[in-house]
C-alpha cells in the first residue's frame, strides 16, 4: 500500500499541479482503469430524486451516486436479462426449469464459478441461496456449538443490526443469556475504528471462551476493513471458529477466503454486486468442513442426479465431497428463481476489479497510504 502512495507522488510531480487539487483529481480520473465501468449503469436523474432543489441543479443531469453501500445502481443489461426470463416463463411455463441458456433449475450453477472467483474460493465452497440473515442463521446453526465455558460469540459493538439480532437469537436458541455470551470489540474512547491489536488482545484473553468469531469484513458504519486473514489466524490458535458477514465487502475489496482459512462467510448481493433490492445471498464454507452435517436440510440441498427421484429415501441424501453439492448439501434451500437473472447479469467474474477499486480508494486517502492502513 505504501507503493500506491509513492506512485501517486510520482504522478503528481509530473503533473505540476497541487496534490489535492481538482485538476489532479481529473488527471487521476483519466488514468482510472475502471473509468469505462461507470458507463455500464443507469444513474438516477436529479429531477427524479426527492429533496432536490431543481433551481440549484440541472434537472436532466445524472446524480453523483454515493449510496452503493446500501443499494447498487441498476446495470444497463438487467432489464433485457429479466425480460428474457419473463418471456421464457410466458412461452414455456414449467418447462422453463429445464430450457434456455439458463434453466431455472440450474441457474445458481451458472454463476457459482464467478462468485467463487470474487470471494477467493474454490467453486464447491460457494453456494447462493435465501437472504443474508436466513443464510447467516443456517451457518450459525451448524458452526455455533457452545460447550462449557466456550459459549461466546465475538462481534463488533456496533455490528449491523441484523447481525446483532441474529447472534442474539442464536444464543437464546441454546437457552443461554446473550448478556453473558455476546463479547464485543469496540473502538477506544474518542476513536472511530477498532484497533487490530485490541482484537488480538481480546482473542488472547478470552480465546478459550469464544466459540465463534462473527465480524464483518468491512464495518458498515465506519468503513473499516478488518484484516480477515490475521483475525482467522489468531482465532484458530485459540480454537475458535471464524466467520464473516461480507455484505459490505464482496465486490468492494479483494477477497481470498480459502487462502485465509476462513471457516464460513455470508453476504448479500444488492450492494456492490448490484443485484437489486432483495437480491439473493451467498455463503462460503471452507472445504475442510466438507464432512460437517447440516442441522437443517431441504430438497435443494441434495445431489442433483437423484434430486428428482422423489422417493425421499436415505440413498438420495448423499453428501458426496467430490461434487459441487458439498456446500449446497449443507443448507436448507436454493434462492428464488427470479433473483438469479439479476445476479447473473450484475455479477462480474473479473477479480481484478475489486483490487483496482481498492487501489483507487487508497489513492483517495494518501494519509492512510502513508500509515500503511
Amino acid at each position: 500500500m505504501r507503493s500506491i502512495y509513492s506512485e501517486l507522488l510520482k504522478l503528481n510531480e509530473r503533473s505540476n499541479v497541487p496534490l489535492e487539487s481538482e485538476e489532479f483529481a481529473r488527471i487521476l480520473d483519466e488514468k482510472d482503469e475502471l473509468r469505462a465501468f461507470s458507463e455500464e449503469f443507469d444513474y438516477p436523474k436529479m429531477k427524479d430524486l426527492p429533496y432536490t432543489d431543481l433551481e440549484l441543479v440541472d434537472p436532466e443531469a445524472d446524480c453523483v451516486y454515493l449510496c452503493g453501500n446500501s443499494l447498487g445502481l441498476q446495470p444497463k443489461g438487467v432489464r433485457a436479462c429479466i425480460n428474457r426470463e419473463l418471456d421464457k416463463w410466458s412461452k414455456f411455463g414449467v418447462y422453463g426449469h429445464t430450457l434456455g441458456e439458463m434453466p431455472w433449475a440450474e441457474c445458481d450453477e451458472v454463476i457459482q464459478g464467478n462468485m467463487a472467483i470474487l470471494v477467493g474460493a474454490k467453486e464447491p465452497e460457494v453456494t447462493l441461496m435465501n437472504g443474508l440473515t436466513v443464510t447467516q442463521h443456517l451457518l450459525l446453526l451448524s458452526f455455533y456449538q457452545p460447550s462449557g465455558k466456550r459459549n461466546k460469540i465475538l462481534l463488533e459493538s456496533k455490528a449491523f443490526p441484523s447481525d446483532h439480532y441474529c447472534i442474539e437469537s442464536q444464543i437464546r436458541l441454546r437457552n443461554l443469556d446473550p448478556k453473558e455470551c455476546m463479547l464485543f470489540v469496540s473502538p477506544r474512547e474518542g476513536e472511530s475504528y477498532v484497533r487490530p491489536e485490541d482484537i488480538t488482545a481480546t482473542l488472547r484473553s478470552h480465546g478459550d471462551e469464544i466459540a465463534v468469531v462473527m465480524l464483518s469484513g468491512v464495518q458498515y458504519y465506519t468503513g473499516q476493513l478488518f484484516d480477515m486473514e490475521a483475525i482467522a489466524r489468531e482465532a484458530h490458535q485459540h480454537g475458535c471458529i471464524v466467520g464473516f458477514d461480507l455484505a459490505h465487502t464482496v465486490g468492494n475489496v479483494e477477497l481470498r477466503l480459502h487462502d485465509w482459512d476462513v471457516d464460513f462467510a455470508c453476504w448479500c448481493s444488492y450492494k456492490y454486486l448490484n443485484a437489486s433490492a432483495g437480491g439473493i445471498a451467498g455463503a462460503f464454507i471452507h472445504e475442510k468442513h466438507v464432512d460437517a452435517k447440516p442441522v437443517l436440510t431441504g430438497w435443494w440441498g441434495h445431489e442433483a442426479p437423484t434430486r428428482f427421484k422423489m422417493d425421499n429415501g436415505v440413498p438420495r441424501r448423499a453428501y458426496v465431497p467430490s461434487s459441487r453439492q458439498i456446500e449446497t448439501a449443507h443448507w436448507l434451500s436454493r434462492g428464488f428463481v427470479d433473483s438469479k437473472p439479476l445476479l447473473g447479469q450484475a455479477q462480474d467474474s473479473d477479480s481484478q476489479r475489486p483490487r483496482a477499486a481498492r487501489r483507487a480508494a487508497l489513492a483517495l486517502h494518501p494519509g492512510r497510504c502513508r500509515e500503511g492502513h
